[in-house]
């Protein structure tokens, strides 16, 4: 199926949205041939949480979070927000974490949208605690809050880490794990992350369709574009970052 010596894991792509509809399940079989083993694909409201449960049944090798995006909030009722934990409380069984949810204060500058997002996210945090599930975080200008906020929590993943070293820092002390995106590949800050991240704690993700290391639409198996250039950062041939972040992924993933 695939000529890749090694396993990949790309801990967090969104195959369920509509940029997928044309040709999903021949992006799925790139990724495959591409040597990306397992794709972990992230819900971010009811709606992509249905497609994601769906996604995860059909095929074997992809695994479900669920979880309540930050940004959406806006336009999100209470009564929304409790269902979106209720469904991710009645699926707790099917899926490998929660989230991905958290705070983002790049795209909600004001107070009131963000203190909205703070009491979500706590919900989401107490809930993940409860079904003893990762923490699946999006954090963007917020990261050393959302830290403080996780902190009590066993298993956290940073998807798509853009914080600074010392939150990061403080992150892996806790035994966090840092999933560095394909972003990677065109920004000098997240290759300055690469290169600290210790590798029992890196995980890779491509965040598809966003992030693209390439010109249009991302999708799972440019994770290898991110695996080989965090190689060359880290003076190590690819197949040892690929052992230890698929290591990583089914150890926090449980898979």
């Amino acid at each position: 199926m695939s000529d890749a010596k090694y396993e990949v894991t790309d801990t967090h792509c969104h195959l369920d949205f509509k940029n997928f509809n044309k040709d999903r399940d021949e992006v799925i079989k790139r990724a495959l041939n591409a040597g990306v083993t397992t794709m972990i694909n992230s819900g971010i409201d009811l709606k992509t949480n249905r497609k994601t449960l769906e996604l995860a049944k059909k095929y074997d090798f992809v695994h479900a979070t669920l979880g309540l995006n930050p940004n959406g909030l806006g336009e999100t009722t209470d009564e929304e927000v409790d269902a979106t934990l209720d469904q991710i409380r009645a699926h707790a069984k099917e899926i490998v974490g929660v989230g991905e949810a958290g705070l983002d204060y790049y795209r909600c500058p004001d107070q009131k949208g963000q203190d909205r997002q703070r009491e979500v996210f706590r919900k989401v945090v107490n809930l993940a605690g409860e079904l003893d599930l990762p923490q699946v975080i999006h954090a963007r200008l917020a990261e050393d809050e959302a830290f403080e906020m996780v902190k009590n929590l066993n298993k956290v993943v940073f998807h798509c880490y853009s914080g600074t070293v010392g939150t990061m820092r403080e992150a892996v002390d806790r035994g966090f794990y840092i999933s560095l995106a394909t972003v990677v590949c065109k920004s000098a800050q997240h290759q300055v992350l690469a290169r600290q991240v210790p590798l029992d704690l890196l995980l890779i993700e491509t965040d598809s369709p966003f992030l693209s290391p390439k010109k249009g639409r991302n999708e799972p198996a440019y994770v290898l574009e991110a695996l080989n250039l965090i190689a060359r950062i880290k003076g190590l041939p690819p197949e040892d970052v690929a052992k230890a972040t698929t290591k990583n992924a089914k150890k926090i993933y449980n898979l």
